[in-house]
């Protein structure tokens, strides 16, 4: 029995889709709201302000310039985003991100001068995904639900950073040090060849999975039509910046993070595994998967992610308040409920968490330019957080209600 089970489980070709029984491809399921709305709201958002900058004879919001700067600024942001996706997928989740992100960060900028970048980097790293741990123990172990561990584990580690500073900034001195944390995070790269290079691979991806789909006569698969789509994007942008594309290394890292993330998710045993877990972890258990072992191991990866997030906001500044990143986990939670994923578990996507990054950033970036005040971009940004948890939340009790579920 058990065998079979699992067979039904790991045999799930792309589990967060949830396709119907026909084979006919639901197009409206495909590119409805539930589905493609944040991409729809990212797009309205950038002609909305595109248009209002226009008219106010404000700077070219489409410049390739500033769009990449808007993908810089969310590049933290979207990295611990991503792997938060991971830990709700899994059925839980980590409000103390943005604590670890700062006591990496402080760890680094406390030690680098006096044991050097790497090491001091090392040591960063194995606190914040220690914290994973113990989060994941005591959520798993004792059984106490993960809001209230992470939201304690959150105060408790911004108290040993303000511990750990004595309430002052830190700054690191050694010129040596300085040096290599601006070529780790502030390094510029000719990103024209390498972002056309990838909108060749996933249209070619993209292509490969839409030909497949037909000769199959199965439905369409969303990765397909997402990688094609994400294919065509690339070399339209790689078009439009005439040859000149520069990206920094946040940008590059959160490529490479999104990349394997949403790989391993999408077309490996271990990505499968993680959305039954966090879909049915009864089930999954029944069917022989290791349920304590993959939520305790999403806690480590997300403290791990912000470890890393931290060592690049230290980097960038060569420096460290006591109140850095605070409130930053709010910003990281509304990223990936804005891309739909669940909060109950078993469902959600890193790529639409990382458009949803880019729509509260791109909102931010349009507000700095318009000349809006913070308290107006305080009180949008709380309403598209709303608005876009309403929206997912009719459309999955309207198909619900349609399928019978």
């Amino acid at each position: 029995m058990n065998t079979i089970t699992q067979n039904s489980v790991e045999k799930i070709p792309e589990a967060p889709q949830n396709h119907a029984a026909s084979p006919a491809t639901n197009w409206r399921r495909l590119f409805g709201l539930r589905e493609r709305g944040v991409y729809y709201a990212l797009l309205l958002l950038i002609a909305v302000i595109t248009l209002l900058t226009g008219y106010l004879g404000q700077s070219n919001y489409l410049s390739v310039l500033n769009l990449s700067n808007v993908v810089y600024q969310s590049s933290l942001m979207a990295i611990m985003a991503v792997a938060m996706t991971v830990v709700l997928i899994s059925g839980n989740f980590d409000l103390s991100v943005a604590s670890v992100a700062a006591l990496a960060a402080v760890i680094l900028i406390g030690n680098a001068d006096a044991i050097g970048f790497i090491p001091a980097a090392a040591l960063a790293m194995a606190v914040a995904m220690a914290i994973g741990l113990i989060n994941g123990s005591i959520v798993q172990f004792l059984g106490i639900n993960a809001f209230i561990v992470t939201l304690g584990t959150m105060t408790a580690v911004r108290g040993l950073v303000l511990i750990y500073t004595d309430g002052r900034s830190l700054s690191a001195s050694d010129p040596d040090v300085i040096a290599t944390m601006k070529a780790f995070e502030g390094g510029r790269h000719d990103g024209f060849w390498l972002i056309v290079a990838g909108g060749v691979l996933l249209l070619a991806l993209g292509a490969i999975g839409l030909a497949r789909t037909l000769s199959n006569k199965a439905p369409m698969r969303p990765s397909s039509i997402g990688m094609t789509i994400g294919g065509i994007g690339l070399l339209l942008l790689a078009w439009a910046s005439g040859g000149e594309l520069t990206l920094r290394n946040p940008v590059i890292y959160l490529a490479i993070f999104t990349t394997i993330v949403w790989f391993t998710l999408t077309f490996t045993m271990v990505g499968r595994r993680v959305y039954a877990v966090g879909g049915n972890s009864e089930a999954a258990r029944l069917s022989g998967i290791n349920v304590l072992l993959y939520k305790l191991m999403a806690f480590v990866f997300c403290s791990g992610a912000a470890g890393f997030a931290g060592i690049l906001f230290a980097s960038r500044l060569r420096s460290i308040n006591p109140a850095g990143l605070q409130g930053a986990e709010l910003t990281v939670i509304a990223a990936a409920i804005l891309g739909g994923t669940s909060l109950f578990g078993g469902a959600g996507s890193v790529i639409k968490t990382l458009a949803g990054a880019l729509l509260l950033f791109s909102l931010t970036n349009g507000f700095n330019i318009l000349n809006l005040g913070a308290n107006w971009q305080g009180l949008i940004e709380g309403i598209v957080v709303v608005v876009a948890a309403a929206i997912y939340t009719v459309g999955g009790n309207k198909s619900k209600s349609k399928t019978g579920g």
